[in-house]
């Protein structure tokens, strides 16, 4: 069941007139409880006030009451009728008889419970009741204290009584009147006072007990209920349900104790105030009604707008930034909010705006990027059966434009190549993309594989037309890649994968435009497994050292050898170099190889050292390597535990890997040449260095790339580089390292040439690093003492 909002904790309003109610009853709750406990105090004081006027009040009636009993006593003292009776003979007859009527006269007169007369002796001489000698003891008080009453004890009947001497004249006897403390005395004193009372005494050694009483049976039997031997104390006594407050007043101490308990309702004394409660209940209760009711409408006014402005944000949050904010609330401060909320969806729709329009639009060409291509792509292979073509286009020599021409230039290419293919896809309502850098993307709808080859042919016979930008003419060229749905696939990832694997087939094969096929994709999963794979092998020992013979050409003995990677593959075999290296340098893996080719080349280095061979072991390293600054700081970590030379290394690096950071590899060879490590430029003559930068290069060999050395014995051209080549190097006090030597009649023209060092198939082909040492112990140089390198030298001049 779903509670109204102003009666959920949880929300603003309910909270709201929570509080507002829950601060509403505290109030008159404590109002409440102190009106209650003021009356109640006031009824308690006015209800002490009441017993102890009534305990004056009933000493009054004592008093009254002796002052009567004193007068009729002495009046009968007086009486000469009654003086002459007590002054006959007692022994006479009649005369004791006499003497009683006129006690009983008097005392019916004045309602005395009992009169006696007792002789000069304190002797009984006669009463109007029985056992009225008992009063003897009491006389006894009375005469001793010259006190004129006193109050007397028989059985469980208490008595007021005075004594009053007889004189004729002198003092021949005492009168003693009583009146019984019973009812009416309390009937008497609650119509004065309306304050009911209880008698009560105590034996010697017993608990006290009511004698008289004008309570209700029930309350008389829970007032002794609750009697002990101790004096009642006052307060507020609960006799049969009902609250009354008591105030004891002691009469009589000694053996025999007496006293009266005044007692007063108070539940009665509190009954006026109880309409007065609940006038203020009632009052109570129709004011948190009305206060209830005014939370609930200001909640209302609060909670309402910002209801309002919280579906505004749950709008916002959707994405909903056209819908205006409502601001109708006449409270400043939810205004204000309003006004705030308003001000930030404008501008969370502006910068959405923005933000899809950099998230969906090249800012370069102002054409769809990727992601919007993949878009308009996914709508029409899920809308729509009909047939179509995604055309990859990726431009040749682009970088060779940023880097000769700048970036400017090249931004201009892109944007001009943008109006181009914009004009000829036109006339076909295709959708055309730029993906990236200088790769375009074409989507064709109802087209097949020939309607899609001839928009490629038609886009390559327009890139026939040269650009022009800032007085410099620029030729154009593109490899077109084409992926058709729904043969090639229906996926918008596929068909782009797949297009872009033609457009890089097309770019190798320098066919201008070519459409999917299999067999690309075969070649370039095997490609990636094989990637895969490698990332493991390293873990597993699966690559092995290979490591081919170096050798000094003059003196005909082995120096060193160049250390080789070779991956036996579990399943596929020894796996050619060609086939894993160039990838592991694209994606960076070619860091952890040549780690691993430079500690097993340290780790052989040692063994050779312990075997007695003092051999130079050379590594190739790659772009990436020398573009890692800690490089330098990674081989010394290899060479120092295993205490091998810094000279023991020579590592060979090509021009192409200098050349494309120069500064940045110059300061990574400064820092190995001054560790001691030999450097060597691999493959020179195949690249473009200049001999600006070949003299600045803290490097101690040049190796002569195999292409020269394998072809100078039937090519003069080539000859005259490696001759030229050997001089430039000694000319600049390096030593030469020819590669490629397969025959006897090169070596003996290297060494006539100076060449330093060879290697190559005629002296050994790459080996297992386990089989070096052994080898080299047993090789010996070739007799070349009978060849003759004369004719070709004589070509040389």
């Amino acid at each position: 069941m779903r509670l109204p909002a102003w009666l959920n904790p949880r929300r603003l309003e309910g909270r709201i007139v929570g509080l507002f109610l829950a601060l509403l009853l505290v109030v008159q709750l404590v109002s409440f409880g102190a009106i209650h406990a003021s009356i109640t105090h006031n009824a308690q004081d006015s209800l002490a006030a009441e017993l102890r006027t009534g305990e004056r009040v009933l000493r009054r009636l004592l008093d009254q009451r002796a002052g009567k009993l004193h007068d009729a006593a002495e009046l009968l003292a007086k009486d000469y009728g009654f003086r002459t009776t007590i002054g006959l003979s007692l022994a006479e007859a009649g005369t004791v008889e006499t003497i009683k009527d006129a006690l009983s006269n008097q005392g019916e007169r004045i309602g005395a419970s009992v009169v006696a007369y007792f002789d000069d002796q304190l002797h009984l001489v006669a009463a109007t009741r029985d056992g009225a000698a008992s009063f003897g003891a009491t006389l006894q008080q009375l005469v001793n204290r010259q006190d004129g009453t006193a109050l007397a004890v028989l059985g469980d009947q208490v008595y007021q009584v005075v004594a009053v001497q007889v004189r004729t004249p002198q003092p021949v006897g005492w009168v003693l009147m009583g009146f019984a403390l019973n009812r009416e005395v309390l009937d008497d004193l609650k119509a004065l006072s309306e304050l009911q009372s209880v008698v009560l005494m105590q034996p010697p050694g017993q608990p006290w007990s009511g004698i008289v009483a004008n309570l209700d049976k029930e309350a008389a039997g829970a007032l002794q209920a609750g009697l002990g031997t101790a004096a009642p104390a006052g307060g507020v006594l609960a006799l049969a349900g009902e609250r009354m407050g008591a105030r004891f007043v002691p009469l009589l101490d000694g053996e025999q104790r007496l006293g009266v308990l005044l007692l007063r309702s108070l539940d009665a004394a509190l009954a006026p105030y109880q309409q007065l409660q609940l006038v203020l209940l009632g009052l109570t209760l129709l004011g948190v009604a009305v206060f209830a009711l005014v939370s609930v409408l200001l909640a209302r006014g609060i909670s309402g707008p910002i209801t309002l402005l919280s579906a505004s944000a749950r709008r916002l949050e959707r994405g909903d930034y056209d819908t205006p904010v409502p601001s109708t609330s006449r409270l400043a401060e939810v205004h204000k909010l309003a006004v705030a909320l308003e001000s930030m969806r404008e501008g969370i729709r502006r910068r959405d705006a923005l933000v899809n329009n950099l998230a969906y639009v090249d800012p370069l060409t102002l054409l769809p990027n990727r992601a919007r291509f993949a878009e308009f792509l996914h709508h029409h292979l899920v809308n729509s059966d009909t047939p179509g073509a995604v055309l990859m286009l990726d431009l040749d020599r682009f970088k060779h434009v940023n880097d000769v021409l700048g970036h400017d230039v090249g931004d201009r290419l892109l944007q001009s190549v943008a109006e181009r293919l914009r004009g000829l896809c036109a006339p076909a309502h295709s959708v055309l993309a730029r993906l990236s850098g200088d790769e375009f993307a074409i989507l064709l709808a109802h087209t097949d594989a020939r309607d899609a080859s001839e928009a490629a042919l038609a886009i390559l016979k327009d890139f026939e037309n040269p650009l022009h930008i800032d007085n410099e003419t620029i030729d154009l060229g593109a490899g077109i890649g084409i992926a058709l749905f729904p043969d090639h696939g229906r996926e918008v990832g596929v068909l782009l994968g797949r297009a872009e694997l033609a457009m890089y087939a097309a770019k190798t094969r320098q066919c201008g435009s070519l459409i999917y096929h299999a067999q690309l994709d075969a070649g370039s999963q095997e490609s990636l497994s094989l990637l895969t794979e490698l990332r493991h092998a390293v873990e597993k020992e699966e690559l092995r050292l290979f490591l081919q013979p170096k050798v000094d050409l003059q003196r005909g003995r082995v120096i060193g050898a160049e250390a080789l990677v070779r991956w036996q593959h579990p399943r596929r075999g020894l796996v050619p170099p060609m086939q894993f290296i160039p990838f592991a340098e694209q994606t960076g893996f070619i860091r952890m190889l040549s780690a691993w080719v430079l500690s097993g080349a340290a780790k052989f280095a040692r063994e050779a050292l312990d075997a007695g061979l003092s051999l130079r072991l050379s590594v190739n390293l790659s772009t990436r390597d020398l573009m890692d600054q800690d490089l330098p700081a990674k081989i010394e970590a290899l060479l120092a535990p295993r205490e091998v030379p810094p000279a023991a290394l020579c590592l060979e690096i090509t021009e192409s890997a200098i050349m494309d950071d120069p500064e940045r590899a110059l300061s990574t060879l400064e820092q190995l040449h001054a560790m001691g490590l030999k450097l060597s430029i691999d493959d020179f003559g195949t690249g473009y260095s200049s001999l600006a930068y070949l003299k600045r290069l803290p490097v101690d060999e040049l190796k002569i790339d195999k292409s020269f050395v394998m072809a100078m014995e039937r090519d003069l051209d080539d000859a005259r580089i490696v001759r030229s080549t050997i001089e430039l190097a000694h000319n600049l006090g390096l030593s030469v390292v020819a590669e490629g030597l397969e025959t006897a009649k090169a070596w003996a023209m290297l060494a006539r040439l100076g060449c330093d060092e060879g290697q190559g198939y005629f002296i050994c082909k790459p080996m297992p690093q386990e089989q070096f040492i052994a080898w080299a112990a047993a090789w010996q140089p070739p007799d070349i003492s009978t060849l003759s390198a004369e004719s070709a030298m004589a070509r040389l001049g």
